[in-house]
């Protein structure tokens, strides 16, 4: 159920072909006014003009959720503008190369990984979280990957893709995150999903690699954050579907 005044944060939105933007372009569609936030405060504006321009409301503020200080300003400008947060999609993460193996990974790298897809993302949802109970409908939708499933036969934990070992285990532990945020606010009507967007083109040669349209992909994410009340809440889908992790 979405209120004619639902207010959305998207986190990593600061690419134009980027998976974060067709979300937020999505929700603007849909009415919602949308907090897209980048890296930087020029990427953000830059991404929200873009967005405006199509007639959209949408807000762009520069937002490090690996700062603590970050997280908090971004946070008390929504209190003040709008005094609740309704959805929040932590599609902010970090990447490592193609082909990193477990036994030869740089820890340094795998540690920076960490920090912004799992420590990051709980880290806002930590600061935001205060506002979203003051939603009558609040959701909370964390963009994962096949990657960090034992689920998908592609791209899942024990199969033999080149995905980076340090962004699977990032994002399987994102799962594990949301099962357990997911109990915790049960009782405050917050859904809190996790979402799998499929092997999407949001990279130069994508499309001619058979990955999928960042506008699918994005419909999947955007499914979890208009759930309705008595939709499920502690899962990891693509397309609706549930995807055991």
């Amino acid at each position: 159920m979405v209120e004619t005044n639902a207010v959305a944060v998207v986190t990593g939105a600061g690419r134009s072909e980027g998976i974060g933007f067709e979300i937020a372009r999505q929700l603007g569609l849909r009415g919602l006014t949308v907090i897209l936030t980048a890296r930087t405060v020029d990427d953000a504006r830059a991404r929200a003009a873009d967005l405006a321009a199509l007639g959209l409301t949408v807000v762009g503020y520069g937002l490090d959720i690996t700062a603590q200080a970050s997280l908090e300003t971004v946070s008390a400008a929504i209190r003040e503008r709008f005094g609740k947060l309704d959805i929040l999609i932590n599609n902010a993460a970090g990447v490592t190369p193609y082909g990193e193996q477990a036994t030869t990974a740089d820890l340094a790298m795998a540690s920076a990984v960490m920090e912004t897809t799992l420590f990051g993302t709980w880290r806002a949802t930590q600061t935001f979280l205060p506002l979203l109970r003051k939603s009558a409908h609040p959701r909370i939708v964390n963009v994962s990957s096949g990657a960090g499933s034992h689920g998908d036969p592609v791209f899942g934990l024990t199969t033999a893709n080149g995905m980076g070992t340090s962004y699977a285990v990032a994002k399987a532990a994102l799962n594990a995150l949301t099962v357990k945020l997911a109990n915790e606010v049960r009782a405050d009507g917050v859904l809190v999903n996790a979402v799998c967007p499929g092997f999407t083109a949001t990279f130069p040669g994508g499309k001619d690699m058979g990955a999928r349209p960042v506008a699918d992909g994005a419909a999947s994410v955007v499914w979890a954050a208009l759930l309705a009340d008595d939709g499920p809440t502690g899962g990891l889908f693509r397309d609706g579907q549930p995807l055991p992790w």
